[in-house]
């Protein structure tokens, strides 16, 4: 491992990074006992605005992926501890000359532990080439709280998705059986069709474990009559979807089933990383 180089793939035209956390409970409190890296992928000093709950900051100091490009996180935490990751700003694809970016998240909860994956939005500028995958192993008692949501194009720019393509596949287990596989695979044809995105830019979807029907009822509540959200509860996953024109309007409307279904999910109110505010 070289911890402080970026290191170029000898197998593609990209660069690879790599991080690797561990989150273990030490004297009722979560600490970061473990972190190795490969490339320009980190993260800041942890965080405690809740006491005893670990909040970590993944940086990617480039700024953006393009296609070659090879990104690889790994997240363990084990019994009894609790940390909530996200990312100082947006992530950002950019346009490929061919060769396809690819990034892959790994996150394992052990007993009585949760883990919050509340990255900021994604930027896919049009004409990128993106596979993503995230895989979520869960213990029996484990809980998970995650997001993804994604802003193709450039609304503000003028730039649409006529061309391009994005592969992404979330994978939730729990003690090894499966509980949720799902594969999306959208282009300019699904950006523009009626069953696909309907030319929205910004589309997201929201997880929760464990979940139950008064978790649902609350998010029926606070979505009431409005357009292109929707919320479903599969045995105890809760999943909530929705399309939008702007992703920070999504993101908000996120922030607020976070909020809803946080104190049941993970007993715990919301408490807004300050890098949210800034």
């Amino acid at each position: 491992m070289l911890p402080n180089a970026y290191v170029q793939s000898a197998q593609t035209d990209g660069w690879e990074a790599a991080l690797n956390l561990r989150f273990a409970n030490r004297f009722n409190k979560t600490l970061l006992v473990q972190r190795n890296h490969i490339g320009p992928l980190t993260v800041q000093r942890p965080f405690y605005p809740e006491g005893d709950v670990c909040h970590v900051y993944l940086l990617h100091p480039p700024g953006g992926i393009v296609g070659g490009d090879n990104l690889t996180i790994g997240i363990n935490a084990e019994i009894g501890s609790h940390a909530l990751i996200t990312t100082p700003a947006a992530g950002k694809f950019y346009r490929s000359d061919g060769l396809w970016a690819s990034q892959k998240v790994n996150i394992d909860v052990a007993d009585y532990a949760a883990v919050e994956w509340l990255p900021q939005e994604t930027i896919i500028y049009q004409g990128a080439q993106l596979k993503s995958t995230i895989n979520i192993n869960l213990a029996k008692s484990a809980r998970f709280i995650g997001w993804e949501i994604l802003s193709l194009g450039r609304p503000a720019s003028g730039e649409g998705f006529d061309y391009g393509e994005i592969d992404l596949n979330w994978q939730i287990h729990c003690e090894q059986r499966p509980l949720f596989l799902e594969r999306l695979r959208l282009d300019a044809e699904a950006f523009a069709a009626r069953w696909g995105l309907q030319g929205f830019s910004a589309c997201g979807t929201f997880f929760a474990k464990t979940a139950n029907k008064q978790s649902l009822a609350a998010v029926q509540n606070l979505i009431a009559n409005e357009s292109f959200r929707g919320v479903t509860l599969i045995d105890d996953i809760l999943i909530c979807r929705a399309l939008d024109a702007r992703s920070d309007r999504l993101r908000a409307f996120f922030e607020q089933v976070w909020a809803t279904i946080r104190p049941e999910v993970v007993q715990r109110h919301s408490r807004i990383p300050r890098i949210w505010l800034t």
